[in-house]
């Protein structure tokens, strides 16, 4: 008899996670042993659990998916990561698997799927959405720097370049610069338009 897999069930929603958890329950070499609904619980629920699968949703308080399959795969790299999301924007397929995800599906995939990824990953497989897997290739590379990123994702709360500077501690002319150089990048007229094109297609 196989092995039974041991997966980190990490969602925001309650009730998308339970229905997660009980589709999962339902594959006999599958089992959820542990359930959070921050990403700042991952890595200690996936140490104390000794987990195989982290599955782990993207927008979550205290710390996105991607930012927690990151520190998983730096301390637990025997883990094999799965990222689960509704948006299917391609920069964030490009930032897990930059983040050492094997996996990214959408929620409404067929639960058969997951269950299969989740097989697969184990022996080291990747298995990407063939949807999101062609966005991301006809989408290109993310054009935005680290530091225009920065600038960005800080500017996104219609803060002044004052206060970017103060916050950023950077001068107010570099700032400046920084998201001039993202609007002409992102090919639109202000930074609120930079901040909203950036999002959309997962960049920040």
């Amino acid at each position: 008899m196989s092995r039974t897999i041991k997966v980190l069930l990490a969602e925001d929603q309650s009730m998308v996670r339970e229905a997660l958890a009980a589709l999962l329950g339902l594959e006999e070499d599958i089992e959820v042993v542990a359930q959070v609904a921050r990403g700042d619980e991952v890595l200690d629920a996936a140490r104390a659990h000794a987990v195989d699968v982290a599955l782990l949703d993207i927008e979550m308080p205290g710390a996105t998916g991607i930012e927690a399959a990151a520190r998983l795969h730096t301390e637990l790299p025997h883990v094999r990561l799965v990222i689960l999301t509704t948006f299917g924007r391609p920069g964030y397929l490009r930032s897990a698997m930059e983040s050492g995800a094997d996996a990214f599906l959408v929620k409404d995939a067929p639960a058969a799927q997951l269950a299969e990824a989740i097989r697969k990953v184990l022996t080291g497989e990747r298995v990407i959405d063939p949807t999101l897997a062609a966005a991301a290739l006809a989408e290109g590379a993310n054009p935005l720097t680290d530091r225009e990123r920065e600038v960005l994702r800080a500017a996104a709360d219609g803060s002044t370049n004052a206060e970017l500077a103060k916050t950023l501690h950077l001068s107010q002319g570099t700032v400046r610069n920084y998201l001039s150089t993202a609007i002409q990048k992102l090919a639109v007229r202000n930074r609120a338009e930079a901040v909203r094109v950036a999002h959309e297609k997962g960049w920040l």
